[in-house]
Formats: structure tokens, sequence, C-alpha cells
């Protein structure tokens, strides 16, 4: 749920900016266009923000992505048929990672849905597929009584990630955060601003993410800002936000997953919930996503895993994962950088099934010509201690 899942690049216009785009210019930060949006790319070293959200806490600006609020009576029949989970059993007060597919099952945005009322849900999207997912929400809700509400000018969205994020909260919110599970979300106030506070992230550690008007957004990034300066928080950009999700595994969409893969291709089948009863189970994709379980299970064509290289040499979206053996092509690269936790370059890649043991050897990259020797292992790369 969940940022720099999306690829980079808009439509030619000028670029958008968030309530908080002055702030980040008086803190250096270098920007950059990313789907449509003028973002934080860094502040200073990406590497030092990459650390800082491992060992301590990182602030964030991730007013791009894209919420869209659907209510009514039938809220949850549309969620149901419209993405592949069972958002009907959501309780009230929680939050669920799911995917919108296409009709042949391929996917048009991985979201995270928030149920913030008995028929009140807002889903978030993916900056640069904001508008598709709107579109295919408003075509897929026709027939249903329930509407569905563009509301990505109604927020501006902060997270504070990193082990020391609840207690630099807790001193500024009302809210019950020793209460709030991984993948809630409650309403209380942040320095005196309404918010929605939730306990998602993208970065792999523990994080709120606070859902606040754009009228409240400096104000609540600078009392967050003033609250951690004691435990070592720093602003960070997108740059580092990408190295933190690919060490713990994350997706992102336009490199593990598009409209060219299924849940099942990038082993995320358990979110596609083919026991769901609403609309007497039946759900967009659902026939070709069963006809994707089933291959899967029996013979998946390549399977999603990490590599961790041997070298020094860093891997990037696009390059061949061939066999050392004989050099014959066996995968390709979705995502690759250096990790700063792991202090070695590492890739997630599609390989053959094959070599995709944790273990295998013999698998190299191709790196402009070079085969570079690489680890296979399971993902996540990095798991934080609970």
């Amino acid at each position: 749920m969940s940022d720099i899942r999306s690829d980079a690049g808009g439509s030619g216009a000028a670029p958008r900016t968030t309530a908080l785009d002055a702030v980040h210019r008086a803190l250096g930060a270098t920007m950059t266009d990313f789907a449509g949006w003028d973002m934080p790319l860094r502040y200073g070293s990406e590497r030092d923000e990459h650390l800082a959200v491992r060992s301590r806490a990182g602030l964030f600006d991730l007013s791009h992505m894209g919420e869209i609020t659907v209510r009514g009576p039938q809220a949850a029949e549309v969620l149901d048929y419209a993405l592949v989970g069972n958002l009907s059993r959501l309780a009230v007060g929680r939050a669920r990672y799911t995917m919108l597919c296409d009709a042949s099952g391929g996917i048009l945005d991985d979201l995270i849905v928030y149920r913030t009322g008995e028929a009140t849900y807002m889903v978030v999207a993916n900056a640069s597929n904001a508008q598709t997912v709107l579109d295919a929400l408003r075509e897929r809700a026709a027939g249903f009584d329930a509407e569905v509400c563009d509301d990505r000018d109604a927020y501006a969205l902060i997270a504070v990630q990193g082990p020391e994020a609840a207690g630099i909260l807790k001193g500024l919110t009302d809210a019950d955060l020793d209460g709030l599970k991984y993948y809630a979300g409650l309403p209380g106030t942040v320095a005196g601003r309404e918010a929605l506070i939730a306990r998602t992230g993208y970065t792999g550690e523990d994080g709120f993410e606070l859902f606040v008007s754009p009228d409240d957004a400096v104000a609540v990034w600078e009392a967050v800002t003033e609250a951690g300066r004691p435990a070592g928080l720093v602003p960070c950009g997108l740059s580092c936000r990408d190295t933190l999700r690919l060490e713990a595994g994350m997706p992102l969409y336009g490199h593990e997953l598009t409209t060219r893969t299924t849940p099942f291709d990038a082993g995320m089948g358990r979110i596609v919930k083919f026991e769901k009863t609403a609309n007497d189970g039946a759900f967009v994709g659902r026939e070709p996503l069963e006809k994707a379980a089933a291959q899967a299970e029996k013979a998946p064509p390549r399977k999603l895993v990490g590599l961790i290289a041997q070298g020094r040499r860093v891997p990037r979206a696009g390059y061949t994962v061939v066999s050392a053996a004989d050099g014959s092509v066996i995968g390709e690269v979705t995502s690759g950088a250096p990790s700063p936790t792991l202090g070695k370059p590492i890739a997630i890649a599609y390989v053959d099934p094959a070599f995709a043991g944790p273990g295998t050897e013999g698998v190299a990259v191709d790196i402009r010509g070079t085969h570079e020797p690489y680890e296979v292992v399971a993902l996540p790369f990095y798991k934080r201690q609970r």
C-alpha cells in the first residue's frame, strides 16, 4: 500500500506539487517529476536516509498517492466485485492489501483499502494509476447502490517509518497507538489536526501513515519533525523508499506487477479470494485467475525470487538472468539496487522454476555483457525484529 511503487513520468504537463512543496525546497531536497508530481527524491545521502529508517525513523511526503472513497449501502459488494479481495469481510477500522485486475487477470494496480465506516471505504491507489483505478471502480460500480468519489485533492499523506515511529507520535496524538494493530487505521488528531492514522507502510519497518487535510500538512510535518529530532528522525525521499521496499521484498507496480502478470505470477495468489460470496462469488477476472491458480500449483512458467550479488556490480530492471553454465536466458530482473542494509547489490527477478530454489548455484545476471554471479534467496531480503 504502497510512494515509489509506480513508474515515474507524467503526461508532459507541468508536474503537480504537494502541500509540502515549499518545505521540501527549504530543506534542499533534490526534486523529480514522478508520476506527474514534483516529489523529493532525496534530501542528502539516500543511504543515510535509508539507514535512518532502519535504525531510527524517517519522514516521508506521500501526498501523490490517490485516495478514492467508495460509499453507500452496497459499497462492500462493489469492492468485492471490482477487486480480488474479500472486502465485505474487512472490519471497520482495518485495512487490506489487494489488487485491481483486468478481465484477463492482469494487474492494473495494487492497492490498500481501508474500511472507515460500515458503508464507507477508502481505496489508496498508486499515483500513476489513480485515474485508471478511479475509472475502473466507477465502471464496475454501475448497477450497485454506491458512489465512487475522487478524493485525491482532499488529503495530504505523511508517513513516519522506523523503530522510533511510535515513540515519536505518541506525544502528538490522542490515538491509542499501542492498541493500533498492523494494517489498521483510526480517526484521531496529530498535533491538534484531524487525521486518519494508519499503521501501514512500504518500508519493512513499523510505522504510520497520516492522512490529513492539505491545509494541515505543513503543521503536522513540522510537529513530527520537532518531536522526532531527539530520536534522530530525518526527512526521506522516494529514492530510499525504493531501496527500503526492495529489501523488504515488496513489489513495485510497473516492475514486479504489470498487466502482463497475475497475482499468482507474482507469488501473491493468497490475496485472491475465490471463496467470497458477495455477488454470487463473481468478480472481474475470476475465470482467468482460477486458471492462473491451477497453473501456479502445477507448473508455473516462472517464479519471483531474490538475488544477492557475489560481486559489486548493480543489476537494474530489464537485465537478463542467465545460466552461468551455458549463458542461456533463464529470467529477467524486475528491480535492483545496492542494499544499504546488506552491503551488497540485490535484485528481484522472475526466473525459470528450475533455478528458483534458494541456494541454487550457477545463476548470473548479464550486466553489460559480463555474467556476474548471484545467489538465489527467498524473499524478503530483510525482515525486521518484532
